[in-house]
């Protein structure tokens, strides 16, 4: 249809406006109580348009939703403000939203003793708005996120695009918020930390937006340390064996041993004579080949034959389904506490990931609960836990692995009081940790900015969170941290 005087035209898409909801709360812990309001809802993200170098305003290009969580009757110049993410990418934010940081949280049990449904929602004690104002962002096409009517979703598809998009959103609630004066600190999970080192670089560089501190929880920063499908990376395999050790540990095939002595057994392995003796290829002597064969498969809780007939190079996925293969079980990637039933005694490698499996209920169930009968989010459209986001752009790093080292490097040299906290869990097998402590000692950093970053870890997987002695211990640790960064 077009638009006459008298008839405006109708096809033109409607501008999207903010749709928050705002409620308030009381949270109770002894003699304690916390009174905050809770913004829910979805923030529109615009851009400038310029056309033959004319500026001719600013267009809708995306909804992008947010939690946020801000406490009452505080001085919002001095008081801390966190923003949190998870990864994928293509994961929303609730992960960690309702299993570590926000003030309500799920009940969905622990390996082995698993919650039946619908699964509970419980006070949060420990939650980290005791010492920070909390903002979780799903990125675009994730939880209730949307490209804007007329726009492509894919376009925010991408390493770079995601990361001027998510910046944007930062930058937007700070001031709309009155928070430029407020300690800020930005915390990822999985790729949410490749996302956030990523940020902390570009707000710092593009909007002279200087952050506190830094949670990197489960990281991958560079993907070459953990990526069995470059062709003969043997630094994957050997930065695996000690995650392979705990996991042996933990089902029983290292008694008498503590996971301690184990992993440390194997990390000085796999620093020392495994990568010599895989670089050696055939060089190496009938000795050498043996001894290492034996020290894996001891070590990894596999048979020598398996390991002799892999060459040595156990690939994540095949030892999930062999580790427990004889019992018919398959053993979890995100967190090795987890077991499942095996599909097929003799696949190559298991078909699911059953600690995955254990956790998307619970939280999904517990989610679309909450946010619409405590949160009053009206939204009829589905909360995408997981969104399609792929195939994700990484255009920048094309013939070469993801790697924002270099970006954590030049965070830290520009903002020498930028904290960063690293959390590590000896059972997650999707960020493991010899990895990401690996890829930490090769920082091109001078000493003073490394006593910067400290080390946390956690006998749990990759949510360390849904242990709940981890998750104690890793609620007072943030909490610790953020006082440090933020000069409390």
């Amino acid at each position: 249809m077009t638009s006459t005087p008298d008839q405006p035209d109708t096809t033109a898409p409607v501008e999207p406006t903010d749709d928050l909801v705002s409620t308030s709360h009381t949270l109770r812990s002894g003699e304690d109580a916390l009174s905050y309001t809770a913004t829910a809802g979805r923030m529109v993200l615009r851009e400038d348009v310029i056309k033959d170098d004319v500026f001719t305003g600013r267009r809708a290009k995306a909804q992008v939703g947010i939690t946020a969580y801000t406490l009452d009757d505080v001085d919002p110049g001095t008081r801390p403000v966190t923003f949190a993410f998870n990864g994928g990418p293509g994961s929303s934010s609730v992960w960690l939203h309702l299993g570590l940081l926000g003030p309500r949280r799920v009940d969905m049990g622990d390996a082995g003793a698993l919650a039946a449904p619908p699964y509970g929602l419980l006070d949060n004690a420990e939650t980290l708005l005791h010492v920070s104002d909390l903002v979780f962002i799903d990125p675009v096409s994730t939880g209730w996120s949307r490209a804007a009517d007329g726009e492509k979703s894919k376009d925010f598809h991408g390493y770079a695009r995601d990361i001027e998009t998510v910046a944007e959103i930062i930058r937007l609630w700070t001031t709309r918020n009155g928070r430029w004066a407020s300690p800020k600190l930005i915390a990822g999970e999985s790729y949410g930390t490749t996302r956030a080192v990523a940020l902390a670089e570009h707000l710092q560089s593009k909007h002279g937006m200087y952050l506190n501190g830094l949670v990197l929880i489960s990281a991958v920063l560079d993907f070459g340390s953990l990526d069995f499908d470059i062709h003969r990376n043997d630094r994957a395999h050997a930065l695996y064996l000690p995650h392979y050790a705990a996991t042996a540990h933990f089902h029983g095939l290292h008694q008498g041993h503590s996971v301690e002595s184990v992993v440390a057994e194997a990390e000085a392995y796999a620093t020392g004579d495994y990568p010599r003796v895989l670089a050696l290829g055939s060089r190496a002597s009938a000795k050498d080949r043996a001894d290492a064969v034996a020290t894996v498969a001891r070590l990894a809780g596999l048979s020598e034959d398996y390991v002799d007939r892999a060459d040595l190079r156990i690939e994540h996925w095949r030892y999930y389904g062999e580790l427990l293969r004889g019992k018919g079980r398959t053993v979890g990637r995100l967190d090795s506490r987890f077991t499942g039933v095996a599909a097929s005694g003799i696949a190559e490698s298991m078909d699911a990931d059953p600690s995955m499996d254990a956790i998307v209920g619970p939280y999904a169930t517990t989610w679309n609960h909450y946010v619409r009968s405590e949160l009053e989010v009206t939204a009829e459209a589905p909360y995408r836990i997981f969104g399609d986001v792929h195939p994700w752009s990484y255009r920048e790093f094309e013939a070469k692995p993801v790697y924002v080292v270099d970006k954590l490097e030049r965070a830290m040299r520009q903002n020498p009081h930028l904290r960063v906290h690293v959390a590590y869990g000896y059972y997650d097998g999707a960020t493991p940790f010899s990895a990401s402590e690996d890829v930490i000692a090769h920082l091109a950093l001078p000493q003073e900015l490394r006593e910067n970053i400290e080390h946390r870890y956690y006998d749990a997987g990759h949510m360390m969170y849904i242990h709940q002695p981890s998750r104690v211990q890793q609620s007072a640790d943030l909490a610790e941290f953020v006082r440090r960064s933020c000069g409390d």
